[in-house]
């Protein structure tokens, strides 16, 4: 076997077929008994308790002030993702991280089709975190969590937290939430990423000496020439970034 050299780094050993197959297989066998871990854990996530919300807790949407029950658009669950706001602040400023999350969700037919309902609950106000999702071609349905239900929502943790609800009858109940990495499964890209040779090229990554990693954990890895990254397609398709803000 030899060690080839690419522009962006050193490059996996070369081996014939056979050799290279039987590595798969080998890796494949601890693929497998990873998905069904994962299964094994959804199953416990599945017997997890539930803790009640308030039902009527107020929301803001584009027809004004909403109860959160009728985020549930009728469906009996509800899966919300909490994004991130920096008030006033400029398109470019906005949180890279919720960028990159909420950038993946787009289909929610599949969701729908098993009585689950799906929605960004912004920390900002509406009228100005609204128009980052029109400048975003985002459109899931979106609302702006006032300041006078966070507390009702949130209970000590913070913006950027994918929760899932249970609504019976007219009362809400909150039966997960997760963060951080945790958010991660909004991402296929990573995923995808964690399938190639050089993976997410973070310096993070138990990688081979000479890989390519290029990226910290601290938000750059999702930002390219001081903007989120999947705001340059937007910008180069010509929309307008104005959010109404006097950082425009």
């Amino acid at each position: 076997m030899t060690e080839a050299m690419h522009g962006d780094g050193a490059v996996p050993t070369i081996a014939d077929r056979s050799t290279w197959q039987a590595r798969i297989d080998e890796l494949r066998v601890k693929e497998k008994a990873l998905t069904r871990a994962a299964d094994a854990l959804a199953a416990e996530r599945r017997r997890l308790p539930m803790v009640e919300v308030d039902s009527a807790t107020v929301l803001i949407g584009a027809q004004g002030a909403v109860p959160l029950i009728d985020v549930f658009d009728g469906r009996s669950q509800l899966i919300a993702y909490f994004q991130m706001w920096h008030t006033g602040m400029p398109a470019a400023d906005q949180c890279e991280g919720c960028t990159f999350s909420t950038s993946h969700i787009s289909e929610l037919s599949y969701l729908n089709s098993r009585d689950v309902a799906y929605a960004t609950l912004c920390q900002g106000p509406y009228d100005e975190s609204s128009r980052y999702r029109d400048f975003m071609g985002w459109t899931v349905p979106w609302y702006s969590v006032p300041d006078e239900s966070v507390d009702r929502l949130i209970t000590g943790r913070h913006f950027g937290i994918l929760v899932s609800y249970l609504r019976v009858a007219d009362r809400v109940f909150e039966t997960y939430w997760t963060t951080g990495r945790g958010n991660e499964i909004m991402a296929p890209s990573y995923g995808l990423l964690d399938r190639t040779v050089y993976g997410r090229k973070e310096t993070w990554e138990d990688s081979p000496d000479g890989w390519p990693q290029h990226w910290g954990t601290r938000g750059d890895q999702m930002r390219q020439n001081g903007r989120p990254s999947a705001q340059w397609p937007r910008i180069h398709a010509g929309h307008d970034d104005d959010l109404g803000t006097d950082g425009r």
